[in-house]
């Protein structure tokens, strides 16, 4: 992996698989907010990971609102495209009610 500054750089210049990495040094050091950020500058351009990720920091409220309703819009952008990890959590959200299903059919799909 990257050094930080080198990881710094390449996310500034807009690569969103170096913006989900240094969003994850950024979790790792318990800077949520700016955790939060990165994934969505690289969920923004369709990495999976990230939008998983920021899913997570959104049903949690870890350094964004809490929003079970953003939450599972990420998961499903992310689940929608393959992502398993994406699918479970998903399912998760449903399963205990945080959001509601929008009709049976789909529920079978996570």
């Amino acid at each position: 992996m990257a050094d930080v500054t080198e990881l710094r750089r390449m996310a500034e210049q807009g690569g969103a698989e170096a913006q989900y990495a240094f969003g994850n040094w950024h979790n790792d050091e318990q800077d949520y907010a700016k955790a939060a950020a990165l994934y969505h500058r690289a969920a923004d351009q369709g990495h999976l990971d990230a939008q998983c990720e920021l899913g997570l920091l959104y049903r949690d409220g870890t350094g964004v609102p809490q929003d079970d309703r953003e939450a599972a819009r990420l998961f499903r952008r992310a689940a929608n495209k393959g992502h398993a990890g994406a699918q479970c959590e998903l399912a998760a959200c449903f399963r205990s009610g945080r959001v509601a299903l929008p009709d049976l059919k789909h529920a079978g799909g996570y």
